[in-house]
């Protein structure tokens, strides 16, 4: 089993954020909510644009959305 490297608080940043829906975020950011999805499962690494666009939406940092744990190397 591959293990993921990228870390998120996406969903929680989310419903921090007044319940905001994946669609909401989505709309904001410009990708679709399956994108979201797919990032919220640690299924997608979004590109460091993208990664900024996020931070912006909730106000924070990139650090504040996403971590990175090299220490999980399979």
């Amino acid at each position: 089993m591959v293990k993921r490297h990228l870390n998120n608080n996406i969903r929680k940043l989310r419903f921090e954020h007044a319940e905001m829906t994946q669609q909401q975020l989505a709309e904001q950011v410009g990708v679709t909510r399956q994108t979201i999805i797919a990032m919220e499962q640690s299924k997608y690494s979004p590109t460091l644009e993208l990664a900024f666009k996020i931070a912006v939406v909730f106000g924070v940092t990139v650090d504040d959305v996403f971590s990175y744990n090299p220490d999980d190397e399979t």
